[in-house]
């Protein structure tokens, strides 16, 4: 994977009321690789399944207790959808220098052996539960287990995850509010991803209406939720 000075969607996060249903109709339309149950993700009272596409990775989470947020944002939802993106950035310190200043709120930190993962506020990211992470090793992605653990397969499946269409209220103070956290300008209504963009639309709901897809030569769904080749 070559590093790049802007940040990069590394993985694209879905809620679905029956998990192992939506990951059979994910892997029957995309190209991903096996899954990965990662059992510290019950303490949320959720469970998951983590998938390769390329060096990118799709989750699909599922509430098995009540109460908890994933089953309140498909409540909201009215069905499976979209719930979190995680993005990738080289200098994590400077990250976090960007989130005490801009005086947002975490509702996760996790720092292990060198890999950071750290999630948003949604009420103060609006669209979604915005992650910033980064690894020690560029290439790695401890999230998405043993085989990606300080290191990569040498050997990887195509396609890859590359943006996101969100919808918003008000498209361009959104895209500046994305653009703060990730320490890059907007544009208008379009954030410069490495290899993509994040492109903000009008729309009655801050929220993720589409998570963008290279490599592969047709669009997928679950749900009314879609991944769209571009």
């Amino acid at each position: 994977m070559a590093t790049s000075p802007l940040p990069r969607i590394r993985q694209a996060v879905l809620v679905a009321r029956d998990r192992e249903a939506a990951v059979k109709a994910l892997r029957a339309q995309l190209p991903l690789g096996d899954p990965f149950n990662d059992p510290e993700v019950e303490q949320f009272g959720v469970g998951n399944a983590v998938m390769p596409l390329g060096d990118t990775f799709v989750e699909v989470i599922s509430p098995f207790e009540e109460g908890t947020a994933a089953g309140r944002h498909l409540d909201r939802l009215g069905g499976d959808g979209p719930y979190m993106v995680m993005f990738q950035v080289d200098d994590i310190a400077a990250a976090r220098t960007r989130i005490d200043q801009l005086g947002l709120r975490t509702v996760y930190d996790l720092e292990r052996d060198g890999d950071t993962d750290i999630h948003l506020h949604p009420g103060d990211v609006p669209g979604a539960i915005v992650a910033i992470d980064s690894m020690k090793l560029p290439e790695s992605w401890r999230w998405a287990g043993p085989k990606w653990i300080a290191t990569a397969p040498a050997e990887l499946g195509p396609g890859r995850v590359t943006g996101a269409t969100v919808t918003a209220r008000e498209p361009a103070a959104l895209a500046k509010t994305w653009a703060a956290v990730l320490g890059v300008d907007a544009v208008g209504d379009r954030i410069a991803l490495d290899g993509g963009e994040l492109r903000f639309v009008q729309g009655e709901r801050d929220g993720i209406a589409a998570f963008h897809i290279a490599g592969v030569t047709a669009d997928a769904s679950i749900g009314d939720f879609r991944f769209v080749y571009v």
